[in-house]
């Protein structure tokens, strides 16, 4: 399986892991404004929040998975989490520095740098879930990669101790 393969797999769970604490925000809080209603801010249909959902979760899968298997192993960290965590909050600074601030400005409905307009606790809870997010990338990702080590070891014809 390639990188990019492993990347998509684990951002798929990534994501899945992020959604679960996303809705946990909204149906018990909201304590902070939910990613995917920022999203759908941005993509200027903020009174249609599954545009948000759909975004969060093709950008999760199909952007920054392949994006972090093709990374990982030039990473400056030792584990696969600690890379995952650097990853997903540098991706969260490079977005809120860029494009959540230009988004906004385009389309008329500023969300702000780092999204400030929706308030500190929105900050937090992106930088939290966002490392959320990279521990379970990288930790399903460095699973997938020790698998294909091992099944390369066996295959080589010697089992890896």
């Amino acid at each position: 399986m390639s990188r990019v393969q492993k990347g998509m797999i684990a951002g798929l769970a990534a994501t899945i892991a992020v959604s679960a604490l996303e809705a946990a925000n909204l149906y018990f809080g909201p304590w902070a404004a939910s990613f995917p209603r920022l999203l759908s801010v941005m993509l200027q249909m903020p009174d249609l929040m599954a545009a948000g959902w759909v975004a969060h979760f093709l950008v999760g899968t199909f952007v920054l998975g392949p994006l972090f298997g093709m990374l990982c192993p030039g990473l400056p960290t030792d584990t696969p989490e600690s890379k995952g965590i650097l990853f997903a909050v540098g991706a969260f600074i490079v977005m809120g520095l860029t494009v959540a601030p230009a988004v906004g400005l385009l389309g008329g409905r500023p969300v702000g740098i780092f999204f400030m307009q929706a308030g500190f606790g929105t900050l937090a809870w992106m930088i939290a879930t966002h490392a959320v997010y990279g521990i379970v990338l990288g930790s399903v990702y460095g699973r997938l990669v020790e698998r294909d080590r091992r099944a390369q070891a066996v295959v080589g014809g010697a089992p890896a101790h």
